[in-house]
C-alpha cells in the first residue's frame, strides 16, 4: 500500500471526527484530510449499537453542520408523540454513509481508510490485509476517540456468567422470534442507564408484561425532560424556560442534589421512582411517556452490582436472589463514555495535536465542529484554547453544576468574539444560534421568551458560580473509576 500525505489526520469516523471534518472542509478550502477508522462504514459506535436505539434528543442539532438529519416534523405516535423526531439507528448510519459518499469523498480533499487501525507515529494498519502505511501529516493529528464510547456489543461484563446461563445483549432481542419455542418466561435487565431504559421500553412495547421484567438498578438517574428540549426554531419558549429554570435553581441551592430536586418539582427534570433519590446524571433525555411506562416495572433490585449470574440465580456481594428458571439476563452495563477518565483531559489545541473533547456539555458534535472552526480561523493555540476551555465530564447530580457553570462560561466567551458569534448564528449543531438569528431577522414575537434572559443571568450568576465552584472541587476530588 502506498504511503499518504495529508494536512490533517483524523482518527475516528464517528460523530466527533465527521463533525470536525465537515466543518473544516468549508472553513479551510485548501486543506486535505485523511480519516482512519476501525469500522467498515462511517458512523463510529453507531455501527455497534442495538438496532432499536434512537437519539435521546431531537435530531435537529445532531450530525454535521452541512446536512440535516431528520425531517422537520412532529411525531404523531409512540412515546415521542407531539415532539420532534429522534433519529433511529438505521437512519443515523444511512446519514453518515451518505455524508461520506456524497460530500466528503467527492470533494477530492478527503481520504477515507475504513477497517484500518491507527498504530503510532502516524502509522496505520489494514485490519484485514495486515498491510501498513505511513502517513505524513503536514499540519495536525486530530484525536476523535477521546470519548471511547462503549456499547453492549463491544463491552465485556464485569460479573461472572456461569455456563448455561441464558444471557444476551439488547441488540440480540429482536432476533428472539427465531427460536419461538424457547422464549424466556422472565427477563432481567442489568444496568440503570439509558440503554437499560431503552431496553425496558422495547420489551414493554413488544408486549412483555411489566411483571415479567426484573430490573437491577442499584442507582437511579435524573433525566432531562425532552419536552423542554425541542428545536429552538419551534419552541424557543420552552428552551428559555428550561435555561432560566436551571439558573434560578442553581442560584438558590446549596448542592447539586437540591438543584435537581427543585428542577424535578418544576418538571424540567424527570426520574423514574419518585421515592428514590437519584445518584446519577449522565445527560440522558427522556419523555414523560417513557417514564410512565418504566414506572410499571416494580421488580427492581437495589442490592448493588451483580457479581455473578447463573440459571435461576442472581448473586450480589452480600445476597443471592432466586429467579425463575427460564430467566433471560440482558446486559446493559456498558458505560457510554469513560466517566472513570474524567480528569484525563488535555487542551483542545496542543502544538501539532488536536484532541476533540467537550466545549459544552453534552453537545458532542457541536464541540467538534467548533474546534474545526477555531482551527481554521484563529492563529495560535493560546487564542483557540482561550475560547474552548474543556468542559468537565460530570456524571452525578452533585457535580453537574460544574458543567452547567462551564456551559455559561463558554457561551459568554464565544459571544465576545465576532467570529465565533457569527459561527454560532449559522451552525446547525448549535442549540439556539441559527433559530435566534432567523427570528431576529424576521422580527418574530417568539423572541419575547428571551427578553429577560440577560437579567436572570445577572441576578443568578453569583449563586451559580458559588455552587459551580463547589461542584468543581467535588468533581476534581473524585477518585478515578467513578464517583
Amino acid at each position: 500500500m502506498a504511503d499518504i500525505e495529508t494536512d490533517y489526520l483524523v482518527i475516528g469516523a464517528g460523530a466527533v471526527g465527521l463533525a470536525f471534518t465537515d466543518t473544516l472542509l468549508d472553513e479551510d478550502p485548501d486543506c486535505h484530510i485523511t480519516i482512519v477508522d476501525k469500522h467498515a462504514k462511517p458512523g463510529g459506535h453507531w455501527n455497534d449499537a442495538y438496532s432499536f436505539v434512537t437519539l435521546h434528543q431531537p435530531s435537529a442539532t445532531y450530525g454535521v453542520n452541512s446536512k440535516e438529519l431528520c425531517p422537520d416534523r412532529v411525531d404523531t405516535q409512540g412515546h415521542n408523540k407531539g415532539m420532534y423526531p429522534l433519529a433511529k439507528h438505521a437512519e443515523i448510519l444511512a446519514y453518515y454513509e451518505q455524508l461520506m459518499n456524497d460530500r466528503l469523498i467527492p470533494s477530492g480533499r478527503v481520504t477515507y481508510l475504513p477497517l484500518t487501525e491507527y498504530k503510532q507515529e502516524h502509522k496505520v494498519r489494514g485490519i484485514l490485509s495486515g498491510e501498513e502505511q505511513q502517513i505524513t501529516v503536514r499540519r495536525k493529528f486530530v484525536d476523535g476517540t477521546y470519548f471511547q464510547t462503549s456499547v453492549p456489543s463491544t463491552h465485556k461484563p464485569r460479573f461472572e456468567i456461569a455456563g448455561g446461563t441464558p444471557f444476551t445483549i439488547p441488540g440480540e432481542l429482536p432476533s428472539l422470534w427465531k427460536d419461538a419455542d424457547s422464549l424466556p418466561d422472565h427477563f432481567v435487565i442489568l444496568g440503570a442507564g439509558k440503554t437499560a431504559m431503552d431496553t425496558a421500553v422495547w420489551l414493554l412495547e413488544a408486549g412483555v408484561s411489566a411483571n415479567r421484567i426484573g430490573w437491577v438498578r442499584p442507582r437511579d438517574s435524573w433525566m432531562f425532560n425532552r419536552k423542554y428540549l425541542q428545536p429552538a426554531q419551534h419552541h424557543l419558549d420552552r428552551l428559555a424556560e428550561f435555561q432560566k429554570g436551571q439558573m434560578r435553581a442553581a442560584a438558590t441551592s446549596q448542592s447539586g442534589d437540591e438543584m435537581f430536586a427543585k428542577l424535578g418539582e418544576q418538571g424540567l427534570m424527570l426520574r423514574i421512582d419518585p421515592e428514590t433519590k437519584p445518584e446519577m446524571f449522565h445527560f440522558a433525555v427522556i419523555s414523560e411517556g417513557e417514564v410512565e411506562m418504566l414506572r410499571g416495572i416494580t421488580n427492581v433490585y437495589r442490592q448493588g452490582r451483580v457479581t455473578k449470574i447463573e440459571p435461576g440465580k442472581m448473586h450480589f456481594a452480600a445476597e443471592t436472589v432466586e429467579m425463575p428458571k427460564r430467566t433471560l439476563f440482558i446486559d446493559c452495563t456498558a458505560s457510554a463514555v469513560p466517566f472513570d477518565a474524567r480528569n484525563n483531559h488535555r487542551p483542545f489545541f496542543d502544538g501539532d495535536r488536536i484532541t476533540l473533547q467537550l466545549a459544552q456539555s453534552p453537545f458532542v458534535p457541536y464541540s467538534a465542529s467548533l474546534a474545526a472552526f477555531l482551527e481554521a480561523n484563529f492563529d495560535t493555540d493560546e487564542e483557540k484554547n482561550a475560547l474552548v476551555p474543556v468542559s468537565p465530564m460530570t456524571d452525578t447530580p452533585s457535580t453537574y453544576p460544574a458543567a452547567f457553570l462551564a456551559n455559561l462560561r463558554s457561551t459568554g466567551l464565544l459571544s465576545q468574539s465576532a467570529k465565533t458569534n457569527a459561527f454560532n448564528a449559522r451552525s446547525r449543531l448549535h442549540p439556539t444560534g441559527p433559530a435566534i438569528a432567523k427570528l431576529m431577522a424576521e422580527g418574530s414575537p417568539k423572541l419575547a421568551a428571551m427578553a429577560d434572559i440577560g437579567q436572570v443571568v445577572k441576578e443568578c450568576m453569583p449563586g451559580i458560580m458559588e455552587l459551580g465552584m463547589k461542584a468543581y472541587a467535588e468533581h476534581n476530588a473524585a477518585p478515578q473509576g467513578g464517583s
